[in-house]
């Protein structure tokens, strides 16, 4: 028998791994490529390049430059 709820969540995509940089520590804000800036949940120093997936810091990012390419 097959799992229904597995074929579901198959359906749904993955939340993409965002890069940003810590522009606020004590509430943490993060400030995307694009320019908007977002409130995670977890903990970075200020200046900090993170990884954010689900509203949610994964961890550091190495801090290389970001290119934007639009579609």
């Amino acid at each position: 028998m097959s799992n229904l709820y597995r074929k579901f969540r198959a359906l749904i995509p993955d939340a993409p791994l965002l890069v940003g940089v810590v522009t606020s520590a004590a509430p943490v804000r993060v400030q995307l490529p694009d320019g908007s800036l977002i409130a995670p949940r977890g903990s970075a120093e200020l200046g900090e390049a993170v990884f954010v997936r689900d509203n949610a810091i994964e961890g550091p990012a190495p801090a290389l430059p970001v290119e934007l390419i639009e579609i």
